[in-house]
């Protein structure tokens, strides 16, 4: 193994040493370079509040379907619990089946000496692509406990269907 001289200097009893007196930690301050303590500043907020999302009160409604075809009828059911029929519209338009309309929901809560109010709004739209053949003019829509029907009129065809054969090499 090779050596290796190692010589140490000693400093004078008057050498000025600014991390002794100053410390760079979160609490000395004085004597820190400004641009290096803004940038510490804003490192620090990083990494406070980098990951926060501050909490959203709104309510995003998409009704659930359920699309099948029975008996020559293309059915679409949609859950509208609490919608009232007014605020639901039904439509046909070009090839397709539009279901959109408005929730309103109002709580109110009275008491001795407060009265509390809630209110929450939200639209919703659903566009259903109809079968070819089906027969817009005959659509019938029915509310009922909350449960949208929409039945159309179609007939089920069957798609030109040719079986593949594989060969092995």
């Amino acid at each position: 193994m090779s050596e290796i001289k190692v010589t140490k200097e000693t400093a004078g009893p008057l050498t000025y040493r600014p991390e002794v007196y100053f410390r760079s930690g979160p609490i000395g301050l004085l004597g820190t370079n400004p641009f290096n303590l803004m940038k510490r500043f804003t490192d620090e907020f990083d990494r406070m509040f980098g990951g926060y999302v501050p909490p959203v009160e709104t309510e995003v409604f998409a009704p659930p379907l359920e699309v099948t075809h029975v008996g020559g009828n293309f059915i679409v059911t949609a859950e509208l619990p609490g919608i009232a029929k007014e605020n639901v519209k039904v439509q046909v338009i070009e090839e397709s089946l539009v279901i959109q309309g408005e929730k309103k929901n109002v709580k109110e809560e009275k008491g001795e000496g407060f009265y509390r109010s809630e209110c929450t709004y939200g639209n919703f739209y659903r566009s259903i692509p109809l079968p070819k053949g089906a027969k817009a003019e005959l659509v019938k829509a029915e509310l009922t406990n909350g449960i949208l029907k929409v039945v159309i009129p179609a007939p089920e065809l069957k798609p030109a269907l040719r079986e593949v054969p594989i060969t092995a090499k």
